[in-house]
């Protein structure tokens, strides 16, 4: 009997645990519930105001009057993140599976800057991706819709990289001829002391940057610099036409087309009424072949 006792008293104690830690997880991971909008608005707070700390710090005139404000600020807002990571790993049933997703290796990028800082100097600049949690916001305030937009433009990369890697190398020998020619024209006399300084300058002329640390002095020199500069002008809609194709195709898949039952036309929208090939009442709203009326 006092086996079975303790045995209860064991269970009891287990299920005390389990209540709390799924309150715990309602309140940490929740949106639905009121306490745990609250947490997230207030967790969404401090990381700005973090945020906004290490930007202020980096200023040398108010680093130097409130460098021992800044940071004991910074080891608070550590402090706080760090054992919201622990509740974190503690309200979850797969702790690895939190771990290792991507938030949460952001929440531990957001704390780790500090710690190393005992050991690396100016490494708590770093505390700077702690914005990458602000990505939470979109799920706290029931944006994801937002973030379902974003399949459209991915889906659009993808599609597009065959062709841009094509251009990108493309570019990339463009570049070299034309930076081993501005080599042999200008020389080092000029400041083109290598090819593959030249091949910096031929990269900052052709996508139109021009920062004026070299410059050509010959005519020569200067003819060739005003025809990658004008191609560079070119080059840069193929890139932005690539993808503006792909992202019209993407939304193109989207769409479900109405099939005309009488001329079998597949081109038309949901909300057509009539098909534009021979001129046929469809039902419109629907994706699946319609009967004339």
């Amino acid at each position: 009997m006092y086996r079975h006792k303790i045995t209860a008293h064991k269970e009891k104690r287990v299920s005390r645990i389990r209540r709390y830690r799924d309150t715990l997880y309602r309140i940490i991971f929740g949106v639905d519930t009121r306490a745990g909008k609250i947490f997230d608005v207030i967790l969404l707070c401090l990381i700005i105001f973090s945020v906004v700390t290490v930007v202020l710090e980096s200023v040398a005139s108010i680093r130097l009057h409130h460098a021992s404000f800044f940071r004991g600020l910074e080891w608070i807002f550590t402090l706080v993140f760090t054992l919201e990571y622990l509740l974190r790993i503690i309200s979850v049933r797969n702790p690895w599976k939190y771990v290792l997703s991507f938030y949460g290796i952001i929440d531990l990028i957001a704390i780790v800057p500090t710690y190393l800082a005992f050991f690396f100097l100016n490494i708590h600049s770093l505390l700077i991706l702690r914005a990458l949690r602000l990505l939470r916001i979109f799920r706290v305030f029931k944006l994801t819709r937002f973030i379902k937009e974003s399949d459209h433009i991915m889906m659009a990369l993808s599609k597009s990289r065959p062709k841009i890697t094509v251009f990108v190398g493309a570019v990339l020998t463009i570049v070299l001829i034309m930076g081993t020619f501005m080599y042999l024209i200008e020389g080092e006399a000029s400041g083109f002391t290598s090819i593959p300084q030249s091949m910096y300058w031929a990269i900052v002329t052709l996508t139109t940057v021009g920062y004026g640390d070299l410059t050509p002095h010959t005519i020569a020199g200067q003819i060739l610099s005003s025809l990658i500069m004008i191609m560079g002008y070119a080059m840069i809609a193929v890139p932005t036409g690539i993808v503006s194709v792909e992202y019209a195709n993407a939304l193109e898949r989207k769409v479900h087309h109405v099939i005309c039952a009488v001329c079998g036309k597949t081109e038309l929208h949901p909300d057509s009424r009539y098909c534009r090939s021979c001129g046929s009442r469809v039902l419109p709203g629907t994706p699946h072949k319609q009967n004339a009326v």
